[in-house]
């Protein structure tokens, strides 16, 4: 199973960006699809999360300016990302549970992360 995220990039203050991360391989379901970010000297913080069924999380420096959306038939969750700050500047990284099998557990898989950088 991999992760593959992309769209980050430079943008200016106050502008928008479209993540976007699909999940390939051996792949029965997908639970829970998500974003993290890490920024230079800080720790991992959430970014948002969104079930199989459409339930979503954000952390609340996000809401209202992030939204999460997944489209479970191609296996890809999306993050659009608006009205972004300086402070935004980040690695984001998208996060799945995968079932590889009918048998088989969930388990957390992650990808490579992309960065985006808010500045003028």
């Amino acid at each position: 199973v991999q992760l593959q995220a992309y769209g980050g990039g430079l943008v200016q203050p106050g502008g928008s960006v479209r993540l976007s991360c699909a999940a390939s391989g051996s792949i029965f379901s997908i639970n829970l699809m998500g974003w993290y970010r890490q920024a230079p000297g800080k720790p991992r913080e959430l970014v948002a999360t969104i079930t199989i069924g459409g339930n979503t999380v954000y952390a609340p420096s996000m809401k209202g300016r992030f939204t999460i959306s997944r489209d479970n038939a191609k296996n890809t969750v999306n993050l659009q990302m608006n009205s972004l700050k300086p402070e935004d500047t980040a690695v984001y990284l998208c996060i799945a549970t995968i079932q590889e099998s009918p048998s088989a557990s969930n388990r957390p898989y992650w990808g490579q992360g992309t960065l985006v950088t808010v500045s003028s």
